[in-house]
Order: C-alpha cells, then sequence, then structure tokens
C-alpha cells in the first residue's frame, strides 16, 4: 500500500526564496502551503544567508516534508549576482538536508517540462497549469509557484530516482 509522501519544492534567491509543499499519493497531488522567505537588502551577506536559513528552518519544522527538491542553479553574466545566488542556494541545500531529508536537485527545464509539457514556457503557462493540476493551490508571487512546480518535479520523478539510486548501489 502506498504511502502519503509530503514534498517541500524550494525555489532559490538571495532577495526572495521560494517555498512550497504539496503532498502526492501515487498520481495525485495536493496543495499543502507556499510561500517565500524575504531578506533585507540593506544588511550583510552574512546577516542574509541567516535570514534565509532561519526562514527555511521554519518552514521544514512547521511542514514536516518526507523529502526535498531544490532547482539547480544556472549560470548568467553577472559574476557576483551568481556567485550570491549559488551562496543562497547552499542554505537551500542544507536546510533540508541538516532536517534529515533526502534533497533531490532539478534544472529549470526539467522542472518546466514536468508542469507544462516542455521545457521552455513562461511563468503564465507555469501557473496556469499549477491550478490545473491542484485546484486549491494558493501562491503568492512567482518564487512561490517556482517552488510549487519543483515539488511536482519531483513528486513525478521521485520513483525514476530511487530505482536510479538502488541500480548505483548494488
Amino acid at each position: 500500500m502506498e504511502k502519503t509522501i509530503r514534498i517541500l519544492g524550494i525555489d532559490p534567491g538571495l532577495r526572495r526564496t521560494g517555498w512550497g509543499v504539496i503532498e502526492t499519493l501515487g498520481n495525485s497531488l495536493k496543495f499543502i502551503a507556499s510561500g517565500t522567505v524575504t531578506t533585507d537588502g540593506q544588511m550583510d551577506l552574512a546577516s542574509r544567508l541567516r535570514q534565509l536559513h532561519d526562514g527555511l528552518t521554519e518552514v521544514v519544522h512547521g511542514y514536516t516534508p518526507d523529502e526535498s527538491a531544490v532547482e539547480q542553479t544556472f549560470v548568467n553574466k553577472d559574476a557576483v549576482a551568481t556567485l550570491k545566488l549559488g551562496q543562497a542556494r547552499g542554505i537551500a541545500l542544507l536546510v533540508p538536508s541538516l532536517a534529515g531529508l533526502h534533497v533531490a536537485e532539478y534544472a529549470p527545464n526539467a522542472v518546466k517540462k514536468a508542469v507544462i509539457g516542455v521545457g521552455h514556457g513562461d511563468k503564465e503557462q507555469i501557473h496556469m497549469m499549477l491550478k490545473v493540476l491542484m485546484p486549491k493551490v494558493q501562491f503568492k508571487g512567482s518564487d512561490a509557484a517556482d517552488a510549487l512546480a519543483i515539488a511536482i518535479c519531483h513528486a513525478h520523478n521521485r520513483g525514476a530516482n530511487r530505482m536510479m539510486k538502488a541500480a548505483l548501489a548494488g
């Protein structure tokens, strides 16, 4: 008999880190919660990273997910911005790991393909499909919506990931 799995999706960013929690049982998806952890742009980098850590820790403890997924970082032309995003992503990977959760990582194109069926699409398409897949979904802003999409991507791919791990282990 299958068990309901609660998944935390995280869309990392230094200014805003989106998070979304869903439950999956078989092929069904259920919206639980979503939101955004924001940082104070006037603070130094270390303090902002601590704000992300504390905010995500609160989410993990409040919603007790079974698994988590984080979007992979893309490289852009601004090296400083990419480095800061990477540091925020490090916090997004660390917090669920410290809670004992498996952390899967997905490229942005894989997330879009899992939600809208193709690897390229705009935010409006993702928002629309979230409402189709989970009619009771609620999110404020693109960061929370992206985090829910990451959680859905993991829900669709988690079985294949487990089989791959088992094959590599032995």
